[in-house]
């Protein structure tokens, strides 16, 4: 019997390839139900006009109950957004990810609300402590704590 977590993931995927994504959200890859990777690129204008930045999503067999680990791939040609909740890792502090997750959401709209997120963005610096935080971050976001208190930029 299939997990909860792999029908789920079956869902949205069969979705996703009949229905599409939205507007400047691309599936690149979804081989399995471990990991998917996605382009987002913010349309109109915005700081990140003409940027494309990839996601990767990392599932566990606890999905849709708790979150995916979600963040911007980083490689040697590719940086993450420069954003206030986006680190130079490519880890994300927003709260949808964290304390706010609700099974309701979906892969899809959690890649409209990153979209989102860098649109509305009117400063383009890292958070202020980015430094520290890269030097001891843990390879899955999802073990970090976050402190959310800045929902404004």
């Amino acid at each position: 019997m299939a997990s909860i977590s792999a029908r789920r993931l079956s869902k949205e995927l069969s979705e996703i390839r009949s229905e599409g994504c939205p507007v400047g959200i691309n599936l690149v890859q979804a081989d399995d139900f471990a990991t998917w990777l996605f382009t987002i690129e913010v349309m109109g204008e915005s700081l990140y006009q003409g940027e494309v930045h990839t996601l990767q999503f990392r599932f566990d067999t606890s999905y849709p109950i708790s979150s995916p680990a979600v963040q911007f791939v980083v490689t040697d040609g590719k940086q993450a957004p420069v954003h206030p909740h986006v680190y130079s890792n490519g880890h994300i502090c927003a709260s949808i990810l964290g304390n706010e997750w609700s099974p309701v959401l979906s892969v899809v709209a959690v890649c409209v609300t990153l979209q989102s997120m860098l649109a509305s963005c009117k400063k383009k610096e890292r958070p202020v402590d980015n430094d520290r935080y890269v030097r001891n971050a843990p390879d899955n976001p999802k073990k970090t704590r976050f402190h959310y208190d800045d929902d404004t930029v």
